[in-house]
C-alpha cells in the first residue's frame, strides 16, 4: 500500500495497525506531508471552523521531586532558580488573564510535594469562585485517585498528563526507576473515571525513540480516547543527561499532528511552544497541520525564565498582553483567529 492509500485508509477508519503506522511514518515525504496536512486541516475546519483556542498557562512551581532525564527542572539540577507562586499571585494572574479575555486557565507545575491536597484544593476552589465561567485545567503530574477527586470536586474540569511514551522499554530510558509507565497509565484512567476531560501526549524525536514507539503511542491514544493530545518536539536542556541529543523536528511533529487529527476529527490539539522554539513559524505550521489550541504564557515575567524544561524557550520575556498581540497576528496571518472562549471539546 502506498502512502496516499495508507492516509486514505486512516482517514476512512480513523486507525491503522502498528505495522501500517510504522510504514506511514518511515516512508513519509513532502508529498504525503502535504496530502495528510490538507485532509487534517479540512477535518479540523469542519468541526471547529477557523477558531484557535488559547489557554492561559500559569506555571506555578518549578520544584519537582522527579528526576526525568530530559527535563530542565529535574530534581538533581542544582542550577535552577526555584520558585513557588502563592494563592494570591495565582489568582492575580488569573484576573489579569481574564481581563485580557482568557476563559480557559491551565495550572502547570513540577511534581512539587509542597502543594498538598488541602492547599491545591483551596487554590482551585478560589479560581472557580472568582471565575465561574472559565475552564480550569490542571497539569500537576501523578497524584492519588483521592487527590484527583478532591480537585475535581473543587472545580477543576480538565487534566493534562502526557504519557511521554507508551513503550515500557522506552519509558525506562527516559525516566528514573522510581517511575513507571503502568502507574502513569493508571493515573490517566483514574482521571477519566472521575470525569475530567483528559489530555495526554508524547515527545517527538525523544532520545532512543523509534517509529515503532510512535506507533505504540498512537495506538495507546486510540485506546484511551482522550479529549486533548499535546505533542511537541524533544528539545534538549543543557543541564540534563540528554544535553547533546538532537532536537525533534517540526516536520515529524506536524506529520503526527495530522495523523492525530485524522484519528479523531474532534480532538483538541495544541500547537506547542516547543514547536515554536525549534522553528520560527512552528506554531503556525502546527495549526495548518490540524492543530487548534495554543497555550500562551500568563505566568509573571519575573519567573518565566525559571520554568525552563528545555533550552531557548520562546516568549519568556514578554508580558501577557504582548504575547496575546503577537500570537493573534501570527494566527491571523495564516487565515485563522483566536477565540478566547472556554474552547470545549465539540462532540
Amino acid at each position: 500500500m502506498n502512502q496516499h492509500e495508507l492516509i486514505d485508509k486512516l482517514y476512512k477508519n480513523q486507525i491503522l495497525s502498528q505495522d501500517e503506522f510504522v510504514q506511514l511514518i518511515n516512508n513519509r515525504d513532502e508529498d504525503s506531508q502535504v496530502y495528510i496536512g490538507q485532509l487534517a486541516r479540512c477535518e479540523a475546519d469542519k468541526v471547529y471552523g477557523k477558531d484557535v483556542y488559547p489557554r492561559g498557562l500559569i506555571e506555578y512551581t518549578n520544584y519537582c521531586k522527579n528526576d526525568c532525564l530530559y527535563c530542565g527542572i529535574r530534581a538533581s539540577n542544582s542550577h535552577v532558580n526555584r520558585y513557588r507562586l502563592n494563592q494570591s499571585t495565582i489568582l492575580e494572574t488569573c484576573h489579569q488573564g481574564y481581563d485580557l479575555g482568557y476563559r480557559s486557565f491551565v495550572l502547570q507545575g513540577g511534581e512539587d510535594p509542597y502543594y498538598k491536597d488541602e492547599l491545591m484544593v483551596d487554590i482551585v476552589a478560589a479560581i472557580r469562585k472568582d471565575f465561574p465561567d472559565c475552564a480550569i485545567t490542571l497539569s500537576l503530574g501523578e497524584r492519588s485517585y483521592k487527590s484527583y477527586q478532591a480537585l475535581y470536586n473543587a472545580g477543576a474540569n480538565r487534566y493534562l498528563l502526557r504519557h511521554e511514551t507508551a513503550s515500557e522499554e522506552h519509558y525506562q530510558k527516559l525516566h528514573p526507576s522510581s517511575m513507571s509507565l503502568a502507574h502513569r497509565k493508571e493515573c490517566l484512567y483514574h482521571l477519566k473515571d472521575i470525569g475530567y476531560a483528559v489530555g495526554t501526549g508524547f515527545m517527538v524525536g525523544a532520545p532512543y525513540q523509534t517509529a515503532e514507539n510512535l506507533a505504540d503511542d498512537l495506538l495507546f491514544i486510540k485506546e484511551l480516547e482522550p479529549k486533548m493530545v499535546g505533542i511537541g518536539p524533544f528539545v534538549p536542556h543543557h543541564e540534563t543527561p540528554f544535553k547533546d541529543m538532537p532536537s525533534g523536528t517540526a516536520e515529524l511533529t506536524t506529520f503526527l499532528i495530522s495523523i492525530l487529527r485524522l484519528m479523531n476529527h474532534h480532538l483538541l490539539l495544541p500547537s506547542t511552544t516547543s514547536l515554536g522554539t525549534i522553528e520560527p513559524t512552528g506554531r503556525e505550521q502546527g495549526i495548518l497541520a490540524g492543530a487548534n489550541v495554543v497555550m500562551p504564557n500568563l505566568s509573571p515575567v519575573s519567573v518565566r525564565g525559571d520554568y525552563e524544561l528545555y533550552d531557548n524557550k520562546i516568549c519568556t520575556g514578554e508580558e501577557a498582553a504582548e504575547c496575546k498581540g503577537c500570537l493573534s497576528r501570527r494566527i491571523e496571518s495564516i487565515g485563522y483567529r483566536l477565540n478566547y472562549c472556554r474552547g470545549d471539546y465539540i462532540e
